[in-house]
């Protein structure tokens, strides 16, 4: 059976019938698109609209990850050029194309885009005297244990030596090792462990937590509170930047609570890392720290958190009662003045899509947990619910930042091009949520 998508589906003559809800029955089952497709089926939607809405954003984003994959030298013979952020996006992207398509070749891209990650970013640049894996490990051992000295952000410029004066504008294109980066592939790490079943990318994740906490994490003068370094040097040496990023420790808190859980339902390896005093550090901090923000991104970051912390709950993790409540009341704190800032209104010359798509994918994940929230009136679920209705009035902003940055005149501003990676893989995100955002194990 052929959708005039061009999709393809095959049909088993023997499979059990589906019944519409008007009453109809099909005799098929769905291979690849199963998942995608019976919601829709159920919900009493013909195969015209699911093929108009569902599938358009699918090819989008195929097209989107296929120009990634050779404009990168991930599916070519161009140079290789990788960027942490960038290709943990990326990741996620393929697995879930893999699992919407059922095509084996995403899943494959989302294992080379690993191994050249760690083959690049694990490894000391080109143009640096020092050679080899950046955490001193020998060859083999560097290749079993490949994130065990960090990954290195991927800039165009080398890291600023220790006698080179410091210079912000600079220092935004200077290598080193960023926590929110490494963080973002300890997440697209896990979830290729859930897509596979393989517990060795859930050991390297765990691995990097360890060695980013050690890092990363200031021991505390006398009396003072503990607090985060912003940007490490290659070899985690010492730091670059040494203010503490606003969302790290509960960025932190977060990742290292879904990798323990993870783990834990995988049974993987009791000799990798325990991140569980890593967890309690982070959540101390966080706690110290004001999270409510203007910037589009992180607000969309404390959006995704909440859906995060959520699913973790629902998995048996030690989440805080409070905690999913207040993610969502200091996003909408955020969101409220952004909105009323107007920087939605300016053309696209002005706007910065990968932070406005990170909000976007905030969005979608909070309008999902709020089709998935209890109705229990304990005091926790009230306040979530409560929070809920005055996210809900945002929704639709989600789907209108995406629809700017699909409009191909919108793309054609400069400050699109000069960030095209990031802004077309956080695009494709936008368009094929579940591999970033669902946090479900192989089936």
């Amino acid at each position: 059976m052929e959708f005039h998508s061009g999709i393809r589906i095959r049909c088993l003559a023997a499979a059990a019938p589906i019944v519409l809800s008007g009453g109809n029955h099909i005799r098929i089952r769905v291979l690849g698109l199963s998942l995608l497709l019976l919601p829709w089926l159920a919900s009493g939607k013909t195969l015209m609209e699911f093929d108009s809405v569902s599938n358009s954003q699918i090819r989008h984003a195929i097209t989107l990850m296929n120009n990634f994959a050779v404009r990168t030298g991930l599916d070519s013979d161009q140079p290789v050029r990788r960027y942490l952020w960038t290709d943990a996006f990326a990741v996620c992207n393929y697995l879930g194309l893999a699992h919407s398509t059922g095509d084996r070749r995403f899943r494959n891209l989302a294992l080379r885009l690993v191994d050249q990650v760690h083959h690049n970013l694990g490894r000391h640049r080109q143009d640096d005297p020092r050679h080899g894996w950046i955490s001193g490990l020998a060859e083999g051992e560097g290749e079993a244990h490949p994130t065990r000295g960090g990954l290195r952000i991927g800039k165009p410029l080398t890291e600023r030596g220790a006698r080179d004066p410091f210079d912000e504008r600079l220092e935004w294109d200077r290598d080193g090792q960023y926590f929110h980066y490494l963080t973002k592939w300890m997440h697209a790490l896990d979830q290729l462990s859930r897509a596979t079943g393989e517990s060795r990318y859930n050991l390297w994740a765990r691995e990097l937590a360890a060695t980013a906490h050690d890092a990363f994490v200031e021991p505390p003068a006398s009396g003072q509170p503990t607090r985060m370094y912003w940007k490490m040097s290659i070899d985690l040496s010492h730091p670059l930047v040494s203010s503490m990023g606003q969302h790290d420790p509960l960025d932190g808190y977060i990742t290292a609570l879904q990798l323990q859980t993870t783990a834990a339902r995988l049974q993987a390896s009791s000799s990798a890392p325990d991140l569980t005093e890593s967890i309690h550090q982070y959540e101390t901090m966080a706690n110290q720290t004001r999270w409510a923000s203007p910037d589009p991104l992180g607000i969309g970051g404390l959006l995704i958190d909440a859906y995060r912390a959520t699913q973790l709950k629902r998995l048996g993790a030690p989440t805080d009662a409070q905690l999913v409540a207040k993610l969502l009341g200091a996003a909408l704190a955020g969101l409220r003045y952004y909105v009323a800032n107007g920087e939605m209104q300016a053309p696209a010359e002005y706007r910065l899509a990968f932070r406005e798509l990170g909000l976007a994918i905030g969005l979608e994940a909070t309008e999902r947990l709020s089709q998935e929230v209890g109705q229990k009136s304990t005091t926790e679920e009230q306040e979530v619910r409560h929070e809920l209705k005055a996210l809900s009035h945002y929704f639709p902003l989600g789907r209108q930042i995406r629809e700017f940055w699909l409009d191909p005149a919108h793309r054609q501003a400069q400050t699109w091009s000069e960030h095209q990676d990031i802004n077309e893989v956080m695009l494709a995100t936008s368009l094929v949520l579940d591999g970033f955002l669902e946090l479900r194990m192989m089936e």
